[in-house]
């Protein structure tokens, strides 16, 4: 069997390149695509290559780099051993960009019925993000702000609001994604282009500033700024995976506030098994964020501005490239 998937061979060359797919041994499962997301910040700065040399980002970037890695797909065969999963079953993993793929069976989750796959494919960021929000201990009532409205901005003004944060704030610098924040549930949007976001802050919060800053633009500049949202002894949550170093006077921004800087890195946070102090893998973090959708208690549909053809994938690059600041949740949809 073949299957297509997406490589970067080298920056801003996306292709579709043929690989062999085999049959599914024991605990594995053949499963055929039918959307991934595009994860925007991840992805396209394995596209463009802006990265320094040197970093962690170029240990993970290697050219070809096989890009992609929240699929949703219909199991078509199961290997031996597989008592959960039966052919027809939906489910999703983090699999890459492409057509057709083996999976470990315990590493796939089964789709709740009458959940559209297309808001399925959220799964990775909807699970990562949800656990990032988790570790920042937001409590009821406490200020939340959240900088930066793109994929992974807006779910976490979602799971901010339903943690309890209020007000629940987004910042950003195109109005296209402030509208989605408000429909993501911000309580006040903030452009700085149009309005001193310090005083914006302060304003909203009684002069007190927020209790947790969530950084998710992943521009190095931003940080240094972004900590100052944070009142004193607030939490300062690192989302993004920056593109470089930082200046940022430890003094002043946080050893004499006594700010708390949090990195909250997907794969860093989750671990391989459950315990009974820390219960959240990948998995039942992929099954909470799928039983939300199931139930009402989130929402991606708003999210997704884009649908192409998987044969269009190069093409879809280069669009985001151009126009990054439009778009937003961004699918492949397979045949």
């Amino acid at each position: 069997m073949e299957t297509r998937t997406v490589f970067f061979r080298e920056p801003f060359k996306a292709a579709l390149e043929r690989e062999e797919v085999r049959e599914p041994g024991p605990g594995e499962v053949l499963v055929e695509s039918l959307y991934s997301l595009i994860s925007t910040g991840t992805e396209l700065t394995a596209y463009t290559g802006d990265f320094p040399q040197g970093s962690a980002w170029a240990s993970y970037v290697k050219y070809p780099f096989k890009a992609g890695y929240s699929s949703v797909g219909r199991v078509v065969r199961v290997g031996e051993g597989v008592e959960r999963l039966a052919e027809g079953d939906v489910v999703v993993c983090d699999a890459p960009h492409t057509e057709l793929y083996v999976w470990k069976a315990d590493r796939v989750v089964k789709v709740p019925p009458g959940v559209d796959p297309m808001e399925a494919s959220f799964h990775t960021l909807g699970g990562g993000v949800m656990n990032c929000v988790r570790v920042s201990g937001v409590k009821l009532g406490e200020s939340v702000v959240v900088v930066g409205a793109g994929l992974l901005g807006q779910l976490a003004v979602q799971f901010a609001r339903l943690s309890g944060g209020f007000p629940v704030i987004s910042v950003d610098l195109a109005d296209f994604r402030l509208e989605l924040a408000r429909k993501s549930g911000a309580d006040l949007t903030v452009n700085p282009k149009c309005a001193d976001v310090f005083e914006a802050v302060r304003s909203a919060t009684g002069g007190r500033m927020a209790d947790v800053v969530f950084e998710v633009t992943g521009d190095p500049q931003v940080l240094a700024q972004a900590i100052k949202l944070a009142r004193r002894m607030g939490r300062f949550i690192v989302l993004s995976s920056p593109r470089g170093p930082s200046t940022l006077d430890f003094h002043d921004e946080v050893n004499s506030p006594s700010r708390v800087i949090i990195g909250t890195h997907f794969y860093t946070l989750h671990p391989d098994a459950e315990t009974l102090h820390y219960p959240w893998t990948w998995t039942r973090d992929r099954e909470i964020f799928l039983g939300m959708l199931s139930a009402g208690r989130v929402s991606v549909r708003h999210l997704i501005s884009h649908v192409y053809p998987f044969d269009e994938a190069p093409e879809a690059y280069a669009m985001l490239y151009e126009r990054r600041h439009e778009c937003m949740g961004v699918l492949f949809k397979y045949e």
